[in-house]
C-alpha cells in the first residue's frame, strides 16, 4: 500500500506542475483557494493526528522540538521565498529567485516532509491522513516552482527535469524512513524526535496558509471560510477511517512492514 500511495503522491505533484505549463490561464485567485484548502487540512491533520502521535511518544519533551522546529521553517524560508506556504507569486518583480536557492531550499522541505511518511503509528489512520495533506500541499508548491523557473527564463526541458526531482523527494524520503528503520536500530529511536521537528514545521506552514489567505486585515471571505470548514470536516473524517488502536503496541514511532 506505501508504494501506491508514493506512486500517487509523485503522480500529483507531477500535474500539478504541469499545470501552469499546460493551462496558462490559472490565476493568483484560483491558487489562494488551492492553498486555503490544503493549508487548512495540513493543519487539521497536524493537529488531530500528529500532535497526539508524538505527545503519546515523547510527553511533555514533544514541545521543545516542535517549538524548535517552528521557528527554523522561518530562517528555511530565506532559501524557500516562502513558496511551500505560496507566499511567492509570479508575475512580480520581487520575485526575481535565483534558481539555486529554490531549488535547494525546497529540496531540504520535501524531503523533510516526506520521513513522517514512511513511519507507522498508533492509530492506523495516521499515514493514509497525511499521505492526502502531503498530496494536497505539493500540488501549489508545484505549479509555484514551475511557473518561478519558467517565469525566471530557465528552459522548459530544464523546469519538467527539476519538477521531477522535486515529486520524487518525498516518496523517496518516505521509503529511506522505512528502509533504515527496519535495519538501523538507532534510527528507530531518534525518529519520534525528528517527527515531532517536522510537526513543527507543518504547524508554522499551515498557520501560515490560513492567515495569508486573509486581506490585509485578516478578514476571509466566505468563500474560503466554505473551504477552510471543508477541509476541517475532511480532516475529522479521517480520524474514523482506518481507525485501529490496537495494531501497535510499541512505545515509540517505528517503520512500515511494507
Amino acid at each position: 500500500m506505501a508504494i501506491l500511495y508514493n506512486i500517487l503522491l509523485f503522480t500529483v505533484t507531477i500535474l500539478g506542475g504541469l499545470l501552469p505549463i499546460l493551462y496558462s490561464r490559472w490565476t493568483d485567485n484560483k491558487m489562494n483557494y488551492l492553498l486555503t484548502f490544503s493549508g487548512a487540512y495540513l493543519l487539521s491533520v497536524t493537529m488531530l493526528h500528529l500532535i497526539p502521535e508524538s505527545a503519546s511518544d515523547l510527553g511533555f519533551s514533544m514541545g521543545a522540538y516542535m517549538l524548535a522546529r517552528f521557528f527554523l521553517q522561518q530562517f528555511l524560508q530565506k532559501f524557500t521565498h516562502g513558496v511551500e506556504h505560496g507566499h511567492a507569486h509570479v508575475g512580480h518583480d520581487h520575485h526575481h529567485i535565483p534558481a539555486l536557492s529554490l531549488i535547494v531550499g525546497m529540496a531540504v522541505h520535501a524531503f523533510a516532509e516526506g520521513v513522517p511518511l514512511g513511519a507507522t503509528y498508533h492509530d492506523g489512520s495516521t499515514v493514509p491522513a497525511l499521505y492526502i495533506a502531503i498530496a494536497l500541499h505539493k500540488l501549489p508548491e508545484a505549479m509555484l516552482i514551475t511557473s518561478l523557473l519558467i517565469y525566471n527564463k530557465n528552459r522548459k526541458i530544464k523546469v519538467v527535469g527539476l519538477l521531477a526531482l522535486f515529486a520524487a523527494l518525498s516518496p523517496a524520503s518516505s521509503l529511506l524512513t522505512h528502509y533504515f528503520g527496519i535495519s538501523i536500530d538507532g534510527f528507530q529511536q531518534i525518529l519520534p524526535y525528528i517527527i515531532a521537528m517536522v510537526t513543527g514545521s507543518f504547524l508554522h506552514i499551515g498557520t501560515t496558509i490560513f492567515y495569508e489567505s486573509g486581506n490585509k486585515l485578516h478578514a476571509i471571505s466566505w468563500k474560503k471560510w466554505a473551504l477552510t470548514l471543508s477541509a476541517i470536516a475532511l480532516a475529522l473524517l479521517t480520524t474514523f477511517i482506518g481507525h485501529d488502536h490496537n495494531a501497535h503496541d510499541h512505545d515509540k514511532v517505528h517503520q512500515h512492514a511494507h
